[in-house]
C-alpha cells in the first residue's frame, strides 16, 4: 500500500511538470525556470522508471493486470504519437521526433517480445 501511494505521488508530479512544460505562449516561464522544470521533470521521470523496473509480480492475476496495463499504455502512447503524425502530416511538417518515438516503441516491443519468447 505504501508503494502505491509513492507511485501515485510521483505520477502526479510527473504529470504536473509535463503540463507546466506546455506553456505555449511563454508568458510566465523565463528560460531559467524552464530549465529547472525540465530538470525536475527528468528526475521525476527517472524515479517513475525505477518504480516500473522494480515491480514485483505476486501471483498470476497480478501478472495479468501488469501485462494489461503495459499493453494499454503502449497502445495509448502509440495512438497519441500516430495522431500527432497525422495532424502534423496535414500541414506537411511532420516532426521527426514523433516518428522516431513511434518507431522506437514498436521496435522495442517486437524485440523484447522475441527475446522473451526465446529466453523465458
Amino acid at each position: 500500500m505504501k508503494n502505491n501511494i509513492k507511485e501515485s505521488v510521483v505520477t502526479f508530479c510527473l504529470v504536473l511538470f509535463a503540463v507546466l512544460l506546455l506553456n505555449p505562449f511563454h508568458f510566465w516561464m523565463p528560460d531559467a525556470v524552464l530549465m529547472g522544470v525540465l530538470l525536475c521533470a527528468l528526475v521525476i521521470f527517472g524515479i517513475f522508471a525505477i518504480f516500473i523496473l522494480r515491480e514485483q509480480v505476486l501471483d498470476e492475476r497480478d501478472n495479468l493486470h501488469r501485462r494489461l496495463a503495459g499493453r494499454n499504455a503502449f497502445l495509448a502512447g502509440a495512438g497519441i504519437l500516430m495522431l500527432g503524425i497525422v495532424v502534423q502530416g496535414y500541414s506537411h511538417n511532420v516532426d521527426p521526433w514523433l516518428v522516431a518515438a513511434l518507431v522506437g516503441m514498436v521496435v522495442v516491443k517486437v524485440v523484447s517480445r522475441v527475446w522473451s519468447d526465446k529466453n523465458l
